[in-house]
Parts: structure tokens; sequence; C-alpha cells
């Protein structure tokens, strides 16, 4: 009876993951690896050095960092140890870490903290696990991995530019499909709001927060959302000037929009030079001004950058300029830019077209296990030929050779090694080429060396 119930116990244990976390097998993990190197070999292409942080974070300095939308979905640490007193009263003592939201702020962290060690111009790139309390859905996962570049340290458009390069030099070494950069400025948007005679701050952070849910939710549906705080008026004006597309080309909408509501403290100045450097250097992806792009994080400070393909709802990746975020640790602000890659989505595309190369999870070699009294001499071969490069596998049980090339040939594995008493007495080993289908005998060095040449011939 005792049995009966512990089994039944575990058998009502879910062996699925937790809802928005995912497990990887061996081909998925090797695919993951693949994109995450030629992600990082781009960024290290443009300057780049890497950075890792903890996976938690205080909550004094992830919060009040991603604006009324993002801290909500700050995963929370309960507090170690015993707890507070008044914890039942004030249920916020509870908790004093959480996971990490993105990447950004905790760099900005560690640049207020190692300022002093860091260059002028410091340029790092991050490729870590980040969570979010947010609901699951297709290319959108609680736990995920972003690939970060940012560049600390100046003003100048060329910092967007660089960052832009190296984003898109990575898409294009993964023979990434068809995708659009659309480029915006938050000091064009709060040109266009104060034109719309949204004046004071909570407004405007208001306003970009619905703005920012266009293409997700449509114009019309965004556009019912503000007439619940703005005037017609207002919200016609953002109609014309965000919100309805336009056909012109990238140069003629900015200077259109900068007829209507000035310089924008100098954004349309800044955004022809990004254009101008983008087209002299060819940069791969198609790029547009987007007068809708908002970004929902609070911290933006000026041009900013979202990436999208027709074949995922929602962005692929996107960034902008912060210049503010730093010098709240710090006693002074400092210039900063930076972008993300969403690698999940990023893999999800992939995987749609077949565009990852299949991934060969399968040794190079199996060694036959015949007689247990070969064993040191199977070993013995068996580490030649990893010493050579062969990934190379030993079965690791004595049965009859027909069970063991069953196993070699469910693995897929192209090379079997063969050790019977027959190789013992000739003083040979016999491999057995699954792909060709044929078999020869030679003496142990010689058997690696013909598997080298083969292998790299197939």
């Amino acid at each position: 009876m005792l049995f009966f119930l512990l089994t039944r116990q575990i058998m009502a244990i879910s062996t699925k993951p937790a809802s928005g976390t995912r497990d990887f097998l061996a081909e998925q993990v090797l695919a993951r690896e693949t994109v995450i190197q030629e992600i990082r070999q781009a960024y290290e292409l443009h300057g780049f050095v890497p950075l890792q942080t903890p996976a938690f974070e205080r909550l004094s300095i992830l919060l009040n960092k991603y604006g009324e939308d993002g801290d909500p979905l700050v995963f929370k640490l309960l507090r170690r140890g015993e707890l507070p007193a008044n914890a039942a009263e004030n249920p916020e003592s509870l908790t004093d870490l959480g996971l990490r939201y993105d990447l950004t702020v905790p760099l900005a962290r560690v640049y207020a903290k190692h300022r002093n060690k860091l260059p002028k111009f410091y340029k790092r790139y991050q490729i870590q696990p980040v969570w979010r309390a947010d609901r699951p859905q297709k290319g959108r996962f609680r736990e995920f991995y972003q690939c970060d570049i940012d560049f600390i340290g100046s003003q100048h458009i060329l910092a967007e530019f660089e960052v832009l390069s190296a984003a898109t030099s990575a898409l294009k070494a993964l023979n990434f499909p068809s995708f659009t950069v659309h480029i915006n400025d938050r000091k064009i948007l709060t040109a266009i709001l104060e034109h719309a005679a949204i004046k004071d701050e909570k407004s405007q952070r208001a306003t970009l927060i619905i703005i920012d849910k266009l293409d997700k939710i449509g114009a019309e549906k965004v556009k019912k959302l503000l007439l619940n705080d703005l005037t017609e008026e207002s919200v016609k004006i953002i109609d014309q000037l965000i919100l309805t597309p336009s056909n012109d080309d990238t140069l003629s909408s900015l200077k259109k929009l900068e007829q209507i509501i000035g310089s924008a403290n100098g954004a349309f100045a800044q955004l022809q030079e990004l254009f101008s450097l983008i087209k002299t250097a060819k940069l791969h992806g198609n790029f547009r001004f987007d007068p809708s792009l908002a970004r929902g994080l609070s911290y933006y400070t000026g041009p900013i950058f979202e990436f999208s393909s027709p074949n995922l709802n929602g962005s692929i990746g996107g960034g902008g300029r912060y210049d503010n975020l730093i010098g709240s640790f710090s006693s002074q602000p400092v210039p900063s830019v930076g972008f993300s890659l969403g690698l999940e989505r990023i893999l999800v595309i992939l995987e749609q077209i077949d565009q990852l190369a299949a991934i060969n999870i399968a040794p190079d070699l199996i060694v036959t296990h015949l007689d247990p009294n070969f064993t040191n001499t199977i070993v013995s071969f068996a580490n030649q030929a990893r010493q050579a490069g062969l990934k190379t596998e030993i079965y690791p049980e004595t049965s009859k050779l027909k069970k063991q090339l069953k196993y070699c040939a469910a693995q897929k594995t192209r090379f079997v090694a063969i050790i019977g008493s027959r190789e013992i007495e000739n003083g040979v080993i016999t491999i057995k080429d699954l792909t060709q289908r044929a078999q020869h005998s030679f003496s142990a060095e010689e058997a690696i060396i013909w598997m080298q040449e083969h292998k790299l011939s197939s």
C-alpha cells in the first residue's frame, strides 16, 4: 500500500519545465552555441570586450529603471534568513533581491563601481540570461538570453553607428533573412508631444507607454487609449505625426517633420548624419526613420532602434542612447548607447526557415567492446583517437558485435573500431565506415590517420 501511494505521488509530479522556460538537448545546445559564437565574433571584430554579472541584483538597483510596465515584471527573491518582524504588515520587506531584468542596468552598476579601472571609451558585450515575470508566448519566454553591446563615454553619433554596425554584422554572419531597422529619437518624440500640448513629463511618459503598444494592438486602439487622458486635438496631432505611416523616404520624412516641430534639440541633424554613415558603410538590413518607435523603457534619452522581421511578431532586438542611467549610480551623467539582440527570437526565425546548419552531435568513432580481456587495449586506442581530435566513445559493455553495431548506427556515428580476437592476434584495428559501408584493417596509428583524412573529406 505504501509503495502504491509513493508511486502515485511520484507520477503526480509534472516533469515539464516551469512555464516560460525550456530544456535544451544536445542538438539545441550546440545550435545555440553556434549562433552565440557568430554574434560574439561580430561584436569582438568591432572592438567590444566581454563582461559577466551576477544573475541577481539588489532591488534598489533594479527598480525604478524600467518604467511602469517593466518594474512589475522583475522576479523578486525572498529575503534570506529570518524575516522581519513586520513582514505581514509590510510585504515589501519580504524581498531584497531580484533576478536580472536586462543586462543594461547591471552594466550601469558595474561601470559606476569600476569606472577608474575602465578605458575612457568602454565598449562591452554581454551574452547572458535574463528573467521576466511575463506571460509566455511564441518567441517570448520568462528566461531568455540577451546579446548586448554598449558603447560608454561618447556623445558622438559614431557610437550609435558602431553599435548598429556590430549588431547588423552579427545577423549578416548568421545569414539572417530580411529585417528592418527602425530608428527614431526620444527627443523627437518629446518635441511632437509638446507640439501636441502635452507638456508635463508624467503625461509624456504615460503617452509614450501607450504609443509603444502600437505594433501589438494597432493604431485605432492606441488612439482610443490616448483619448482617456488627452484632448481630441492632441490625439489628432499624435495620429498625424506618429501613428500614420509615411510613404516618403527617410530623408524627406525627417525634413518634413523638422519643419513642423523644429530641430528637436539637434535630433534631426544627428539622425541625418547617422543615416549618411549607414549608407556609406553599406550596413546589412533595411533602415528607415520611424516616428512611431517609442521603446517602452524609461531610461532612453536620444536615438532609439528596433529590429523587426516579417517572420515574427515583435522585435528581434532593440536599444538606444541612455545618457542618464549610469548617472543614477554615480555623481554625474555618462553618455551611453547600447543594443540587445534577442537570442531566442533569432533562433525561432532561423529554425523556421531551416537556416541553421545541421548540427552533428554524433561521435566520430565508437570503439566496440567484444571481450573483457581487451578492455585495456580499447581504452588505449580510444585515448589515441581522442588525442588526434576524433570525438570518440567506448561501448561500455561486452556484448555481441551485431548489437553494438546497431547502437552505433542509432548514434549516427561514422566510424566503428572493431577490436576482437582476430585483430588482437594480428596486431590491427578494423575500422568500419558506416557511411561508405566499407571496412579496412590498419595498425592503430594508420587507422587514426585514415579516419582523420576521411572525416575531412566527408
